[in-house]
């Protein structure tokens, strides 16, 4: 099978706290009366992305990507499974406060696939917040007690934050995206949730929405949190490394002009567009791209160029 560089359409999770951003403003195309998050680069079951167009357009992108190990990069043999899922999230109200296991708490109780995920802030609200970690560390009793009395957000720490805003999220970590924040995450390929508190809302079917709070419980660490945190203030034209751990790595970049770098034998490259637009060059090919655009350039592709005005997300495993 061929290979190009891929332009991937999203799969939509329409949510009760989803905003509608995506859709106007990024231009992400759905019928759903909201786009809480666009998956960006998915090979979940449940809701992988799509080739835009070439050759294999229709097709999903594990359908594509799975023919051949050479798209991925010899990176790839590490991993038992596509090891990435990033998205864009649009918070028009409070996310739940959740927490995703472990893959040391998914081995031991036989369910569930393990999330550790990274957030960059794009836009936000002038007061907009996330919840992460405590604001000192608890017992496990004092948290479950914390659950069933209601005063748990009295022990959750508030961070306020700003677009460039960076925080790396491990396993484990207690968090919420609070209302007003526009954000793009890299994060295992995996769904499992563990919902914690969810403001007493309910769903579409009038009843309130599941908690997990036994599972949230033994796997929550309950301390401050520590997570790597940036703020984002790169140079034009210059890759700033927000994280790289056993997951992935993960640098934004703005273009004021060109900026140049190598695809090598190791791993893919996706580049996420949160704004702006430009042309991308490599191996021959010339694409256009603008915001809301999710693109995978396959390994070994060499060198490519990206031209306009733009900020980029980049990932590679």
């Amino acid at each position: 099978m061929s290979q190009y560089i891929l332009r991937l359409k999203p799969y939509i999770s329409e949510t009760i706290w989803g905003g509608r951003k995506l859709i106007d403003d990024f231009g992400i195309e759905t019928e759903k009366s909201n786009a809480a998050e666009g998956w960006m680069l998915s090979c979940l079951d449940m809701g992988p992305s799509i080739v835009a167009d070439g050759e294999y357009a229709g097709k999903t992108l594990p359908q594509v990507i799975g023919t051949d190990p050479l798209w991925c990069g010899e990176n790839i043999k590490k991993y038992s499974e596509f090891p990435v899922l990033i998205k864009f999230i649009d918070a028009m109200d409070d996310l739940s406060v959740q927490v995703h296991p472990t893959k040391e708490y998914c081995e031991k109780t036989g369910r569930g696939r393990s999330k550790t995920e990274c957030w960059y802030i794009i836009d936000c609200e002038e007061d907009a917040s996330l919840l992460l970690g405590f604001n000192e560390e608890i017992s496990k009793e004092k948290f479950r007690s914390s659950v069933e009395d209601g005063s748990l957000l009295e022990n959750v720490s508030r961070i306020k934050v700003k677009p460039g805003d960076f925080f790396f999220i491990d396993a484990g970590t207690l968090h919420a995206i609070c209302k007003g924040v526009l954000l793009a995450e890299v994060q295992e390929s995996s769904n499992t949730t563990y919902r914690i508190f969810d403001y007493n809302r309910v769903g579409k079917d009038g009843n309130k929405r599941e908690l997990h709070v036994a599972d949230a419980v033994e796997v929550t660490k309950t301390v401050p949190y520590e997570g790597k945190f940036k703020k984002g203030e790169n140079k034009p034209n210059e890759k700033n490394l927000l994280v790289s751990c056993d997951l992935f790595s993960v640098w934004n970049y703005t273009v004021s002009g060109e900026f140049t770098d190598t695809c090598d034998s190791s791993s893919f490259v996706s580049l996420l567009v949160m704004s702006g637009k430009g042309t991308l060059r490599c191996n021959g090919e010339c694409v256009e791209i603008a915001k809301g655009d999710s693109l995978f350039i396959p390994a070994g592709f060499g060198e490519y160029n990206v031209e306009g005005n733009t900020e980029i997300l980049e990932t590679r495993i």
